[in-house]
This record gives C-alpha cells, sequence and structure tokens, in this order.
C-alpha cells in the first residue's frame, strides 16, 4: 500500500528525519512510537503530504505522490487518505453529520449519497443519535468518534492518525482502539498511527520505533 524510502526534513541546521524508509501492506495497522522530539508527527504529516520532505521517494497505491503538487495534489489526497488528529479539527458551526459530510463534497460526490454513507458510517462508530449535534454538544470520545467518520467518509485507501487518543480518557482511548481494529478487520482499512499510547501500539499489527530522526 505504501513504501517510503530515504526521507529526510530539515528545518534551518535542525535534521529532524534523517533517511526514514518503511512499508506498510494493506489491511495492516502499524503504529510508530518514539519520544517526543523523534521525529514521528514530522514523517507523519510527509507521509499524509501535508508537508514536503527535502528528499526521498512517497509510493502510495504504485503513484509517486511525492512529485504531485497543486490541485492533483490535494485531490489525490482527498480520494486516498483520511486523517484522524490529537485535535479533532471538526468545524463549530456545522452538525456532526455535516462534519462528516464535508470531505465528500468536496470530492464531487452526490450530496444524497453523500449524507447517507455519513450516517452509516455514525451508526457503525454509536453517533447514531447525535446526527444533528453540533461538536460543543458532544463529548471529547465522541468528537473524536465524528473525526473519525470523517476520515473515512471518500474510503480512503490508508488513515493516517497522529496521536488519535491524546485527548482522551483511558475508556474512550480503549474504544478508539478497538474501533481501529473493527474497521481492519471488516473493512481491510490500513491505519498509520503515531502514538505514546502504548497499549494502542500494542493492538497493532505492527510496531516502528524512532528515535532521533531514524527507525531502529
Amino acid at each position: 500500500m505504501l513504501s517510503v524510502k530515504n526521507i529526510t526534513k530539515s528545518y534551518g541546521n535542525l535534521q529532524v528525519l534523517k533517511g526514514v524508509s518503511l512499508e506498510v501492506m494493506a489491511g495492516e495497522i502499524v503504529s510508530i512510537v518514539g519520544s517526543s522530539g523523534a521525529g514521528k508527527s514530522t514523517l507523519l504529516h510527509i507521509l499524509g503530504t501535508l508537508d514536503k520532505a527535502d528528499s526521498g521517494e512517497i509510493n502510495l497505491k504504485g503513484q509517486r505522490v511525492d512529485l504531485l503538487s497543486g490541485k492533483k495534489l490535494a485531490d489525490f489526497r482527498n480520494r486516498h487518505m483520511g486523517f484522524v488528529f490529537q485535535f479533532h479539527h471538526l468545524l463549530p458551526e456545522f452538525s456532526a453529520l455535516e462534519n462528516v459530510c464535508i470531505p465528500g463534497w468536496l470530492k464531487g460526490n452526490k450530496k444524497r449519497e453523500t449524507e447517507a454513507r455519513a450516517k452509516d458510517l455514525l451508526k457503525t462508530l454509536g453517533l447514531e443519535e447525535r446526527i444533528d449535534n453540533k461538536p460543543s454538544e458532544l463529548s471529547g470520545g465522541e468528537q473524536q468518534r465524528v473525526a473519525v467518520a470523517r476520515a473515512l467518509i471518500n474510503r480512503p485507501d490508508i488513515v493516517f492518525a497522529d496521536e488519535p487518543t491524546g485527548n482522551l480518557d483511558s475508556h474512550n482511548a480503549r474504544e478508539l482502539h478497538h474501533l481501529f481494529v473493527q474497521l481492519r478487520d471488516q473493512h481491510k482499512q490500513t491505519f498509520l498511527i503515531v502514538t505514546h499510547n502504548e497499549e494502542l501500539a500494542k493492538m497493532s499489527d505492527r510496531i516502528l520505533h524512532m528515535q532521533d530522526g531514524k527507525m531502529v
């Protein structure tokens, strides 16, 4: 699904990534762990094309995504990638249903079909009764599940998750862990997760360790 070769990234004189390579198979949950400052989040943002590497190759489903730019890159990202962040980044003025639908509408999907899929996802995630609620009316765990539904609306090939349980209590974090496994088992969804949470990492198929900008 994902093949990465010799990714480097520096900010000024600080080299954050020092030639990172990895592979992720389709339907696999892979966690990246390491201390703060190891370069985990920087790597994830580069792989998700939210930031640009200084050098290296990123292949997703055979496409050199590091060579794309502008509208082609935005379209590829919207079609093939989903994102879940520590801070859910839901839009406060929109309902849960509308927040989930937005990437589908941006993709140009039909309004009715997008809403039907969003409702199915929210039902699967236990939020059937909360579709009309705005983020301020949802708990932290509910908000993060809405963010997961939003990440899945366009049926992405891979979901990048950056500290997805970082703002959740242990109960909600555990529920989110099980949700990722359920999605992998039922829908063969691929996940690449950056986490400090050892319990989440242990539920992954593989754990990759980063230290000082390298895989160890």
